[in-house]
């Protein structure tokens, strides 16, 4: 979980302690597979029903020429963002990964979508960087839109394939 969000901010990941720590002469227990939420889908699908709202607005506003709240936006868009990938990686990933562990092509499917969201939310980040450091109307005017646009079919694309193929993978064990 941490690793993922040192990649995504630019910080080197930190290697996994190579064994549980003793203490008393006692080991912990092993940590417990995940559990399975009912609600955990529908969440997510809430989640990106907001990400979606949110980017629209980034758009109108910009079509508004409201140039100066755009880098506010695209704050509250990263944040959203981050908080859905956080839950995405914890609470989903490391449960169907647990649960597919003994099925050789949906857990290499899952991983495949795990790395795929990983590059797309780099990219977004880097999108977000960009006009939050570079708000200024001139800069936005000029290449926002182009970079929105891409970014915007990125989501979308991967939105339609999360709720489409990797979603129903989340069942009740």
């Amino acid at each position: 979980m941490l690793d993922m969000l040192r990649r995504i901010i630019g910080q080197p990941a930190q290697p996994a302690p190579v064994t549980a720590p003793v203490r008393n002469g006692v080991t912990p227990p092993a940590p417990r597979s995940p559990s399975y939420d009912s609600g955990l889908v529908p969440s997510l699908k809430n989640d990106h029903q907001e990400l979606v709202a949110l980017f629209e607005q980034i758009g109108r506003t910009y079509e508004a020429r409201r140039f100066h709240e755009i880098p506010a936006l695209l704050t509250a868009f990263k944040t959203r963002l981050e908080a859905h990938l956080l839950t995405e990686n914890v609470r989903f990933y490391n449960y169907v990964e647990s649960t597919l562990r003994d099925d050789a092509e949906n857990l290499a499917l899952i991983r495949d979508f795990r790395r795929e969201m990983n590059t797309i939310a780099r990219g977004v980040i880097d999108f977000v960087k960009k006009y939050q450091a570079n708000g200024d109307a001139e800069s936005i005017m000029h290449s926002f839109l182009n970079d929105y646009r891409a970014v915007g079919g990125l989501l979308v694309q991967r939105i339609q394939r999360e709720e489409g193929n990797l979603y129903p993978l989340y069942m009740p064990t």
